[in-house]
């Protein structure tokens, strides 16, 4: 038991950092509430699983080839530019409760958390890396069976995180004034463009350099 406890808090540790979609899923929280929120997220975490998948089928050759590093690259950019600038436009909607969640639908919060994780090469590289290396330690250690059962809890791990990120952005916005939520919502629209930018960056250095 302490063991599956210890890979849910790995999964824990791997989510918290802030990046991209804890960025996007603080901004949604605070214009929308929790489920937009929590489906931002849920998007996301649908994107961890494939690459899971893949890591598990051993389908993970093709990252290694760069037309498809560069395709990643040009698309997280896009993906992170596009919702950052979203954002910021947004960022003045704050304070309208009554408005602002009829403008952003269910399926477009899923489907912005999944491609941001889904074209984002950092979560890529993390499977590839950190996730191949402890699925190639944990099977030298146990069977097939207790692998599924240790990813499942991994899995578990990122998914509380997002829970709680979820619930943490939607409670901000009620103890929060109207100009500093505005102001976190710039802050998350800037940090999503920042990523996004990065993300260009490495995209011209393996076209141009």
């Amino acid at each position: 038991m302490s063991i599956l406890l210890g890979y849910v808090l790995l999964g824990l540790s791997l989510a918290a950092p802030i990046g991209p979609v804890n960025a996007a899923q603080l901004d949604r929280g605070i214009k929308s509430g929790f489920l937009h929120a929590w489906l931002v997220g849920l998007g996301a975490t649908v994107a961890d699983g494939i690459y899971m998948l893949l890591v598990f089928f051993g389908v993970v050759h093709l990252i290694e080839l760069p037309f498809v590093q560069t395709f990643l690259w040009l698309f997280g950019f896009f993906v992170l530019v596009y919702t950052g600038i979203e954002s910021l436009m947004g960022a003045k909607n704050v304070g309208l409760s009554a408005s602002r969640s009829a403008k952003q639908s269910y399926s477009a919060s899923f489907f912005s958390g999944f491609f941001m994780s889904l074209f984002n090469p950092l979560t890529i590289l993390f499977w590839l890396g950190i996730f191949g290396s402890i699925l190639a330690k944990t099977l030298t250690e146990v069977g097939p069976g207790q692998v599924w059962l240790y990813s499942a809890a991994i899995f578990a791990g990122i998914v509380v995180w997002d829970v709680t990120m979820a619930g943490l952005a939607s409670t901000l916005r009620r103890f929060l004034t109207t100009r500093l939520l505005v102001a976190i919502s710039v802050l998350s629209g800037l940090s999503l463009i920042g990523f996004g930018l990065y993300f260009g960056m490495h995209a011209f250095s393996v076209l141009f350099l």
